[in-house]
């Protein structure tokens, strides 16, 4: 990649304001794709520095604003939504004309209304990778991490178009697939395929742990298609607390609609009308078998199969070993206890859908029988 071509300079520098899983991904990839380009980082935690400034992905780190962090031509904002406007409102005199300014955050209103406020709107461009992990910090931070996700784009009204186009081409060369949009159909749509979800995953969540038992049976058996539409709720306490009260309105006028859907459902079990209640069920999952199969949302998809094993000695261990003996990485591996909605006593996950394929064909062949 000639860096000329992209950022028009010829010293092109960008500099990222928190380095965690997404800022440090979007770091590596910038890397690869430009090893000469220069990156500055500024992080409070010194020790997430140190990991970036050894590998040899940032070139200059610092642990409060100095000028130097501010001359770039690129800022990414990769803090939690509300830190990030209170850095700009703190800073946005020190950020030079010069300088495109981006965000990562999940929510765009609250974030567009600081940088008009302060005067910065014609230079900002707000920018939302929809990729992620159950992992954080820069520890965990990968190039691939954007590879084929998509990455919405909400452009100001006042930003060039020709700096649209130019970002986007970033966007590209790190493996991403850029989307553009207003900033207000983007927290309406992040709302409706992220925000509601966690919301409903942790009621859900809380809801079985107010209604269990003292001797923790629900909690026991829990597993299956609960674990797997509530494994959301384990994302940071924290990171949703910023969201709730930054796409307050978005996620109200949802959760509205959403507890209207349920007492109308409600009113049709009451009713006992077979017809609406196989067309509810049957709705859902032709509109769910109709997603794509990439994994490119904020959800992630989870790379996993089961097997039936012998419940004897060694047979897990075999198992593993026969994968390991090929080149094959389990990332998690366990006993399924419940089994109501899964076949197959061992559920084995990987870190990509290719080691699935592969898994998959290699135990085939030493007999044992999968479950997808």
């Amino acid at each position: 990649m000639n860096d000329t071509t992209i950022w028009n300079t010829t010293n092109p520098a960008i500099s990222f304001f928190g380095l965690g899983l997404i800022g440090g991904s979007i770091a590596k990839g910038a890397r690869t794709v430009a090893p000469d380009l220069r990156i500055k980082a500024l992080e409070p935690d010194s020790a997430s520095l140190q990991p970036a400034m050894e590998e040899g992905v940032v070139n200059q780190g610092f642990t409060e604003p100095e000028d130097a962090f501010f001359d770039c031509d690129v800022l990414f904002l990769c803090a939690p939504v509300s830190v990030n406007e209170k850095f700009l409102r703190e800073n946005a005199d020190r950020i030079q004309e010069k300088t495109l300014i981006t965000d990562v955050g999940s929510v765009k209103s609250t974030t567009v209304k600081t940088v008009r406020e302060y005067g910065l709107s014609s230079r900002f461009i707000g920018g939302h990778p929809m990729a992620g992990s159950e992992k954080t910090g820069f520890k965990s931070a990968n190039a691939q991490l954007l590879e084929n996700a998509y990455y919405l784009l909400t452009p100001t009204e006042d930003f060039p178009e020709d700096k649209t186009h130019t970002f986007s081409t970033f966007i590209e060369s790190i493996g991403a697939i850029p989307l553009i949009m207003s900033p207000e159909k983007h927290d309406q749509i992040t709302g409706g395929i992220s925000h509601l979800p966690h919301v409903i995953a942790a009621s859900l969540v809380n809801f079985v742990k107010e209604h269990d038992a003292e001797d923790g049976f629900m909690k026991l058996v829990a597993a299956g298609g609960f674990k797997d539409i509530t494994r959301i709720s384990s994302s940071s306490p924290a990171m949703w607390q910023s969201i709730c009260l930054t796409n307050t309105q978005v996620i109200e006028d949802m959760l509205t609609d959403y507890i209207s859907a349920l007492s109308e459902f409600k009113d049709v079990l009451e009713k006992k009308d077979p017809d609406r209640i196989y067309n509810f069920f049957s709705d859902a999952k032709d509109y769910r078998d109709s997603f794509q199969a990439a994994d490119r949302g904020p959800i992630k998809k989870i790379s996993d199969l089961y097997v039936d094993i012998p419940d004897v000695p060694g047979s897990i261990a075999q198992t593993s070993t026969i994968l390991a003996l090929h080149g094959l990485s389990i990332k998690n591996i366990g006993i399924m206890n419940s089994r109501e909605f899964q076949e197959g006593a061992l559920r084995i996950e990987f870190y990509d859908d290719l080691s699935v394929e592969k898994a998959a064909a290699l135990l085939k062949e030493h007999g044992y029988k999968i479950f997808r």
